[in-house]
């Protein structure tokens, strides 16, 4: 058996309907994914009229790129970095306190490379309180990464990443706990 990418179908996804998709790729690129100088409300003014929730503090830096909105949950003072990437086909979810940093991907799709007709698989990602994702970090469909892990730049998360943990490498792995000290001391 051999792939045969001319029988690829999107068969039961639902990715919202055609115009909203064409609405949200016009603003999206416009005033999100652009380099203009944007205002902080007005970036999630349009991202929660297209369905997303976004919480307080939330900090969305020039040209990121939100595939889909109305499948992203972002909570309290999270960080966006540039060029970061949102890949949701799926339903995204981040935490308070989480960090993006610059060029990271939060990818929820995949193929099944086993069929021949390469179906799309979806995962949904969760980041929870905490969480930072180094610069090009990869966060494939859906993981999960734990309160305070760490993803380190340029690595690539392909299962759990666990509590407190400092992950490096492609497939990430532990390298360290995370001990986050009083700043007060």
């Amino acid at each position: 058996m051999k792939t045969d990418l001319s029988k690829y179908t999107i068969k039961e996804y639902k990715h919202g309907s055609f115009i909203k998709r064409i609405l949200w790729f016009i603003l999206g690129n416009i005033f999100i994914n652009s380099y203009l100088p944007i205002p902080q409300s007005f970036k999630k003014l349009l991202l929660t009229l297209f369905g997303a929730k976004i919480g307080q503090g939330v900090v969305i830096k020039p040209n990121v790129n939100i595939k889909y909105p109305w499948f992203l949950t972002i909570k309290n003072h999270v960080w966006i970095g540039e060029n970061v990437w949102i890949d949701n086909l799926d339903e995204v979810l981040i935490e308070d306190n989480v960090c993006l940093s610059q060029g990271a991907l939060l990818l929820t799709g995949n193929h099944n490379y086993s069929l021949p007709t390469f179906d799309l698989m979806v995962g949904k990602i969760v980041l929870q309180e905490g969480v930072w994702i180094g610069a090009k970090a990869i966060v494939c469909p859906g993981i999960t990464c734990f309160s305070h892990a760490v993803l380190v730049a340029g690595s690539v998360a392909s299962s759990n990443l666990e509590a407190y943990k400092i992950y490096r490498g492609n497939p990430a792995i532990i390298v360290k706990e995370r001990k986050i000290i009083d700043s007060a001391l």
